[in-house]
């Protein structure tokens, strides 16, 4: 009797889980689907025809430019960075290997801001040349930062960190022993790095780099700011200046296609490799003390990526808001940020409990139907900010006007649009355009689990929430603070999705800094990047402290 009472309690446990998942799923989802539903559908006006005559081929040429630019960028500075932060000692490596994470606290429009205020032609470095030299306007030859190879540049230095966390992960987790037996075989250092280390290594760099490009594909403050034509203004142009929603959904299938591409060709030259840790030596390897000559090196390449990705354009923008600034700085500024956090904080507390019952409901899953929803949820982070907007505008004023009408039925008076002018309508597109990047990180963390803690909690007498809630969430904390940490941070910097969706007179600091930018008053806009910055560095100083703490804890474990 009791047997079947538990067993009809698992049943029903798990059936209300997978229930929470799928309903879950499909409201993430629907977004997506709403958009991409028009893809085949006939084109109006020609607009589709119009572009891929005139401009897609320019869009395709620019996308690809920043995709293979960007990926070997941050793949290059990701792996150097990670490699002489875990392997070697030298000076300055305990503070580099936690401040190299402090760019992705800059957005990338926000470095563009600052960068061509810096290197334009009344900018400082260039009036400081001139000054120095006595060279007038035409005497001389300087980059123009407002180009493609600038945005390659702006995105490199600020998405570097994705690969540089993976890739740190992935050389910390490899056995000593494996690297001791590459020694015994006759590599040197660098054949230990290049046939041993790096292949092992290499599916966390590929990791890292697609969320780098899909970051990259999905931007629009940045290349519209540089006039880089791109998807995401083909896009934007597509829906809000000609009002085709058909060629806005065909060019986001397109953006889409592109990121699935390089997943695909990456997974097929990978073959049937395997990239397990076959070693029973479990002990992390020994740093490696280097020289004072190589060291200084060392330190100089950790130290170059830090400096133009977040210690520059952060100093340049505290000057520029110390000296000039925004001249509505004060009481507005309160409600800018009060805005933006208020916003962020309700958006990582919803996604980080949708991705706890998403990920939960796959590990309990017996089939492959919970993962696969899991893998819908994240198509979000691949589509640009815009393009989730629009998703959001379609079903959610459909909803609204049968709400509407509803009401004036009822009730004798049309309360007009309920959600669509709302925050709730805000804060759904951000999670649909963010939740996969708390479930990937609580996916992770679950899987470390083993299954033996859940049976152990199932004989004593726990069903599925309560171990959900008893035995994985306090083993998840940290997972879970740096799920929502990271979300946090994503929706700060969120530009497209908030200059649509935003209710009447919600202003954010992203917004603000926006504005400010277009209309080239780049020193005003300089207040609100400020705090951009600054407001969304305190999570990832409190994230790179814990790897920190994470690394020393670990060789303290080790050597006992």
């Amino acid at each position: 009797m009791h047997f079947g009472e538990g067993l009809n309690t698992l049943l029903k446990d798990r059936s209300t889980l997978t229930g929470c998942a799928l309903l879950i799923a499909l409201l993430i989802a629907m977004p997506v689907l709403s958009v991409f539903s028009n893809v085949f559908v006939g084109g109006t006006g020609g607009t589709w025809a119009h572009l891929a005559s005139t401009v897609l081929p320019e869009f395709v040429r620019n996308s690809l430019i920043l995709c293979v630019g960007v990926g070997l960028g941050v793949s290059s500075i990701g792996i150097t960075t990670a490699w002489l932060t875990t392997m070697l000692e030298f000076p300055g490596r305990r503070f580099f290997e936690w401040a190299l994470v402090l760019p992705l606290a800059v957005p990338a429009y926000v470095m563009a801001y600052v960068y061509t205020d810096f290197l334009q032609f009344v900018g400082p470095l260039q009036s400081w040349l001139r000054a120095s030299f006595g060279w007038k306007a035409g005497q001389y030859w300087f980059p123009d930062v407002r180009t493609t190879g600038g945005a390659v540049a702006m995105f490199m230095f600020v998405l570097y960190p994705y690969v540089y966390l993976l890739a740190r992960t992935a050389f910390l987790e490899r056995a000593a022993g494996m690297l001791e037996a590459g020694r015994s075989l006759g590599l040197g250092a660098w054949g230990c790095f290049f046939r041993v280390s790096l292949p092992l290594a290499r599916p966390a760099v590929v990791a890292g780099s697609a969320l780098a490009l899909m970051e990259t594909l999905a931007d629009f403050g940045t290349v519209s700011y540089f006039g880089v034509q791109t998807f995401t203004t083909g896009i934007y142009r597509a829906w809000f200046s000609l009002g085709d929603r058909v060629a806005a959904a065909q060019l986001s299938a397109m953006l889409l296609a592109i990121v699935v591409l390089v997943l695909v060709v990456e997974h097929a030259t990978r073959g049937r490799a395997r990239y397990g840790n076959t070693s029973r030596q479990q002990a992390l390897p020994t740093p490696v003390r280097l020289a004072f000559l190589p060291g200084l090196l060392a330190a100089g390449a950790c130290a170059m990526p830090l400096l133009l990705g977040f210690l520059l354009p952060a100093g340049l923008l505290l000057k520029m808001a110390l000296v000039e600034g925004d001249a509505q700085f004060g009481a507005r500024f309160v409600g800018l940020a009060r805005n933006s956090f208020f916003l962020a904080s309700l958006t990582a507390l919803a996604a980080v409990a949708f991705a706890v019952v998403l990920g939960y409901a796959a590990r309990l899953a017996r089939s492959r139907f919970p993962r696969l929803l899991n893998r819908v949820v994240g198509l979000g982070y691949a589509v640009p900010g815009s393009v989730i907007a629009v998703g959001v505008l379609i079903p959610v004023t459909r909803l609204d006007n049968v709400l509407a009408a509803w009401w004036e039925a009822s009730f004798g008076v049309n309360p007009g649009l309920i959600l669509t002018g709302g925050v709730a309508a805000l804060v759904y597109a951000y999670l649909a355009r963010f939740l996969s990047v708390a479930l990937h990180t609580v996916e992770s963390s679950l899987g470390k689990i083993t299954v033996s803690m859940d049976d152990a909690a199932r004989c004593l007498g726990y069903g599925k929430w309560s171990t959900l809630r008893h035995v994985h969430v306090p083993i998840l904390r940290g997972s879970l603070l740096t799920a929502g940490l990271l979300v946090f941070v994503d929706v700060m910097k969120e530009l497209p999705a908030t200059l649509v969706m935003r209710p009447f007179n919600l202003d954010t600091l992203a917004t603000q800094a926006h504005t400010l930018a277009a209309d080239e008053r780049l020193a005003e806009a300089s207040t609100a990047a400020l705090t951009i910055v600054v407001v969304g560095l305190l999570p990832m100083f409190i994230i790179s402290r814990q790897i920190a703490r994470g690394r020393r804890r670990t060789y303290e474990e080790t050597e006992i």
